[in-house]
């Protein structure tokens, strides 16, 4: 769609996604300094950050993209333009010699399909495999890839020492928004089981789950272990793939107060929902920040604030005010940029939300709308 500039949030189209540009320069500048200072790579995981309008800046910044499969591997291809660096817990025999012409790298999820398709990626790409390190800190299993039974990642017990031609490289991924805490634990796992086959490989791939952007994380910490480890594996090139710290707290999603209804409590319907919306409210669970709120009756009116679907739970959560909401109002929920836009569906029929760039405090960029045939053209 052709772009529409317009220098209010009030002039937006509801619900809407508003990525703040200086924001998102922040993360990638502070991501940029522990790439330059560890001598490390560091991509762009399309799975939590896929918003491509924004990928001339952060091409500015960081080396690539991981992909998670063919759309995601198109997407860095086509929109980024620099190294693509993908895995899948399963690769399709269809999809796999477009994967491999994409790919600089390819990463295996056990030996039955590195055995399947390492004549066709040979030469091609830089193969690699990911393991499980069995280092289980996240707390939610949900997120969590080493929990037990995971299908994520060869285990030690599963690796085969004598099938590893061809392999340039190891992949693991044992955390989901956590401290460099959290990665040494996880690194000393990997090194106890697999440090033994690192002098045969080029490359070592960290995975993500590295809150880097987060106020609290210790970036110097990171910076420091990652010098370290490079120091006993000189020639080995790293990797990291973070996509919750490029897009943490770089913007909100804003919705508009439909009705208000009361059953024992004052329930405000927004025009969005948390099941089609930001269905990791649900997941998680967590309750988002909303701006100029309280917890329940911390201030004078407390509200419930519901999605706009039919499901029971489509709940936000209960939030006070100091005003009492009427119909119309705006209402900001913050953060909703990382692993939000890209989970988003159009359960019940409801509008996906537009997606806008916030340019500066009077320019606001509105990138796509979504109507009709968005929700028709994925069903028959």
């Amino acid at each position: 769609m052709k772009s529409n500039i317009v220098k209010s949030i009030n002039e937006l189209p509801s619900p809407a996604f508003v990525c703040e540009e200086e924001l998102l320069k922040k993360n990638l500048e502070l991501l940029k300094r522990v790439q330059d200072e560890a001598d490390v790579n560091i991509l762009l995981a399309l799975k939590g950050f896929a918003l491509w309008s924004t990928f001339d800046l952060c091409q500015e910044y960081l080396k690539g993209c991981c992909a998670s499969g063919l759309h995601e591997a198109l997407l860095a291809k086509d929109e980024f333009k620099k190294e693509v660096h993908t895995y899948s817990p399963a690769f399709k025999d269809e999809e796999i010699d477009e994967i491999i012409d994409i790919s600089n790298h390819l990463v295996f999820n056990s030996f039955n399909q590195l055995n399947q398709f390492r004549q066709k990626a040979k030469g091609k790409t830089s193969i690699g495999l990911r393991v499980n390190p069995e280092y289980s800190s996240v707390e939610v299993d949900l997120y969590n890839p080493c929990a037990a039974f995971s299908r994520l990642g060869i285990t030690k017990a599963n690796f085969q020492e004598d099938n590893l031609e061809d392999v340039e490289g190891l992949h693991f991924h044992a955390l989901c928004e956590q401290n460099v805490d959290a990665l040494k634990g996880a690194l000393k796992n990997f090194e106890e089981k697999f440090a033994e086959f690192l002098p045969k490989m080029k490359w070592v791939n960290f995975g993500g789950g590295h809150h880097i952007t987060r106020a609290d994380y210790d970036v110097k910490g990171l910076i420091k272990l990652l010098k370290d480890f490079k120091k006993k594996y000189p020639h080995l090139e790293l990797y990291l793939e973070p996509g919750e710290a490029v897009g943490w707290k770089t913007g909100y999603l804003v919705a508009t107060v439909l009705d208000i209804v009361e059953n024992g409590m004052n329930i405000a319907i927004l025009d969005t929902s948390a099941e089609a919306h930001m269905p990791d409210t649900l997941a998680m669970p967590y309750r988002p920040d909303v701006r100029n709120s309280a917890l329940p009756n911390e201030k004078k009116y407390t509200y419930r604030l519901g999605g706009n679907t039919c499901l029971a739970g489509d709940i936000i959560g209960d939030y006070s005010f100091d005003q009492p909401l009427k119909v119309g109002d705006k209402i900001i929920l913050e953060d909703m940029i990382h692993y939000t836009m890209v989970k988003t569906t159009t359960f019940n029929g409801i509008k996906l939300p537009s997606i806008v760039l916030k340019k500066n405090e009077e320019c606001y960029r509105i990138v796509n709308n979504f109507g009709y045939n968005e929700y028709k053209s994925r069903l028959s």
